[in-house]
């Protein structure tokens, strides 16, 4: 059984969110078997889950209603919270996001700052620690491009934390790195890393024409080599021809000892020419 006297943290309540998303309402049980959120709800069991669920969903209606400034919001009912789709859901989690960001920002900024996730990695990115950063280093960096909301470090420790349950990202104690293979992923960059990348773009053309010298060596000595296998083939059959009438002459000649044999046993007189 779980924890009840143990506050929810909000590892706990993104690992939750994520989970209906992935697995639905009352598959409480997939959910804490699930290797993606059971590192974050260990300390609970199937019935806190739903209990739980049950009081966000509550929180969230009357939360919702209360926030004139946020239309989208207020379409989220507790009733279609209850629902066990994963539509409605989702719906929940980007309705969120969007009364935050509306309430926290203008809508002249809404308009102009970057997505969250292309500032987060371009962040990691050129941060460049192998231990990963850790909150207050990515926001720096980003507060030194960007304009960004006062409540902008809570907005991004909520981003960051999304991306950890989604896989995109790494959480090492308190800081964060890039996966593996989330770096196969193209994130935005910026212009003047563009700019610096091109230099780099023109030396692997005289690296293509190193690469292609060599391949032209290769396939050369390649075909001498074929071609030495095809004479060693040749000579083989040829022997083996030889050896193949010499065993043919020797039948022969076993048939007219034979026949010799025959007729001197019965005295008959052999004439060899």
């Amino acid at each position: 059984m779980g924890n009840q006297k143990v506050k929810w943290t909000s590892e706990e309540e993104e690992a939750l969110k994520a989970g209906v998303v992935k697995h639905g309402t009352g598959k409480w049980k997939n959910i804490l078997r699930d290797p993606q959120f059971a590192p974050y709800l260990t300390n609970r069991s199937n019935i806190d889950l739903k209990d739980k669920w049950r009081n966000m969903s509550i929180s969230y209606g009357q939360c919702h209603r209360e926030k004139s400034k946020a239309p989208r919001v207020k379409t989220i009912s507790s009733d279609a919270l209850s629902t066990p789709t994963s539509q409605n859901i989702s719906s929940v989690l980007i309705a969120e996001d969007y009364a935050v960001d509306e309430l926290s920002r203008s809508p002249q900024d809404v308009r102009n700052a970057p997505g969250y996730n292309a500032m987060i990695f371009e962040a990691l990115s050129s941060i460049k620690d192998s231990n990963g950063s850790n909150l207050g280093a990515i926001v720096g960096f980003i507060e030194q491009k960007h304009e960004v909301p006062p409540n902008f470090r809570r907005l991004l420790s909520s981003k960051l934390r999304r991306l950890v349950l989604q896989g995109k990202l790494e959480k090492v104690q308190n800081c964060y790195k890039i996966k593996d293979a989330a770096l196969g992923t193209k994130t935005p960059m910026p212009k003047q890393k563009d700019i610096r990348l091109r230099p780099v773009q023109n030396s692997g053309l005289v690296i293509s024409g190193e690469t292609a010298e060599d391949a032209a060596m290769t396939a050369a000595y390649k075909i001498a080599e074929a071609e030495n296998k095809s004479f060693v083939a040749s000579e083989a059959v040829k022997e083996a021809e030889r050896v193949l009438q010499m065993a043919e002459d020797a039948d022969s000649v076993l048939l007219l000892a034979k026949d010799i044999y025959e007729k001197c046993s019965r005295g008959q007189s052999v004439v060899i020419a």
